[in-house]
């Protein structure tokens, strides 16, 4: 399993969670934490975009189009799960851990 693969699911799930966490008790109490983890869902989000597409572009298809569908099914699972307290801080956790994950496969891969 590649950098990449690992660095998509995490931050597919990352983005997935905040864009499912819209009420403010989903939220952090604190503005500043509020306003860094909207920062990374976003970052998340668009690091995942240039993960699927750098996938398809270096014609690597079969692990672009798993870190897709993977995505998918890993979002389904987390919305299957329903709404939990220790969502922000999963989230937050998770964008970091990919987006460490992206940086690794962007500079060695």
């Amino acid at each position: 399993m590649s950098a990449a693969l690992v660095a998509a699911l995490l931050l597919s799930v990352a983005a997935y969670i905040h864009t499912r966490s819209p009420t403010p008790d989903m939220r952090p109490d604190q503005p500043l934490a509020d306003l860094l983890w909207r920062g990374l869902s976003m970052l998340a989000l668009v690091t995942w975009g240039v993960l699927i597409v750098r996938g398809f572009a270096r014609e690597q298809w079969a692990e672009a189009t798993v870190s897709l569908l993977g995505s998918f099914v890993a979002n389904w699972y987390i919305s299957q799960r329903g709404p939990r307290p220790t969502w922000p801080g999963l989230s937050m956790l998770f964008a970091v851990i990919g987006l460490g994950f992206a940086a690794w496969s962007f500079a060695m891969e």
